[in-house]
């Protein structure tokens, strides 16, 4: 017979996004609706050692759903990948009388949830937040429309230059697994090339196509680096393609952590609420558990734990021949 749910945590783990402090806020208030008491985690598995726990009640998460990052702080933690580590957070929860978790990240977070769930029998529901937007069961994650939206204001700006001085911009963007980032980008900015992990990068024919574009008269272009991608380094490729066609006036902007900073979009404070209200939820079913609550075409849905870390999100080829259509 499966235990009644009465005193759940919460934390978040990994890397920060945007929209983290919306899902918290979610989580807490669904919680106190059904009468739950909730504690959140601070620094995630890492404070779920060291027993870093707070209280939460409605009033703690007031006026955090503007706010970047997360208030729970983020933590990676080395030692709850040991069985003794993993041992010192089971027992935390069990002195704490937590009887259940929602767990706030990526692949890794996930990763030590299924493993630790699995071990200690404890009900985890994961809210998928991270800005790469590459976890399969769901169609966006917590942080990635915001990520785009910083990512394309930096490229606009940079526009205003590349086109005032007649230059070559390389602007690499947030992506070492997976060029979501870079693609939404792309396209909403305008740029002329795209270079993600998902499609082999060639630099004769970005050479080629650069070449080409410069023959029609287009004075300046901006190129999209997903910063896993193909070729290499974005300084790397600037170089490479400088040593090609000497002419150019070639630079590279990285854009960086701003990426994963700043106040969550409008999208990314709705759909982290409907994760974590449905987090709750999906815990309070009792028969779902040890899975990521995802959003797939506007539905609420279950993935289990083992397909969201292990199944590849497929990229959309067909926006990235529009996206190289839209260029020319």
């Amino acid at each position: 017979m499966e235990k009644a749910i009465k005193r759940i945590a919460v934390f978040s783990s990994g890397g920060d996004a945007p929209g983290m402090n919306a899902a918290i806020r979610a989580v807490v208030r669904t919680a106190s609706f059904y009468n739950l008491e909730v504690f959140g985690i601070v620094r995630g598995y890492e404070g779920m050692i060291e027993r870093d726990f707070r209280r939460l009640e409605r009033k703690d998460v007031a006026n955090i759903i503007h706010r970047g990052g997360t208030f729970l702080k983020t933590a990676r933690s080395e030692r709850f990948r040991t069985a003794e580590g993993r041992q010192a957070a089971f027992d935390a929860l069990t002195d704490y009388g937590i009887d259940a978790c929602v767990a706030i990240g990526g692949n890794g977070t996930f990763t030590g949830a299924k493993i630790f769930s699995e071990e200690f029998q404890i009900p985890f529901i994961g809210i998928p937040g991270t800005i790469d937007n590459d976890l399969y069961g769901t169609d966006y994650t917590i942080g990635f429309d915001t990520a785009v939206n910083t990512a394309v204001e930096s490229v606009d700006r940079i526009r205003d230059t590349a086109d005032s001085h007649n230059r070559l911009f390389f602007i690499e963007v947030m992506g070492r697994h997976a060029g979501f980032i870079a693609l939404h980008t792309a396209i909403s900015s305008g740029a002329e090339c795209l270079l993600i992990p998902e499609v082999g990068g060639n630099l004769d024919q970005l050479v080629e196509y650069l070449v080409a574009n410069a023959r029609r008269r287009k004075l300046f272009s901006l190129v999209v680096v997903a910063e896993g991608n193909t070729i290499g380094p974005t300084p790397e490729i600037a170089r490479l393609v400088q040593q090609r066609i000497p002419d150019f006036d070639i630079r590279y902007s990285i854009i960086g952590h701003l990426q994963r900073g700043g106040a969550p979009s409008s999208m990314d404070r709705v759909l982290a609420s409907r994760l974590g209200y449905s987090a709750v939820e999906g815990l309070l079913n009792l028969k779902i558990q040890n899975a990521m609550v995802g959003i797939v075409n506007d539905n609420v849905q279950f993935t289990p734990f083992s397909e969201a870390i292990n199944r590849e999100k497929p990229i959309h080829h067909d926006m990235v021949r529009m996206a190289e259509i839209l260029a020319m």
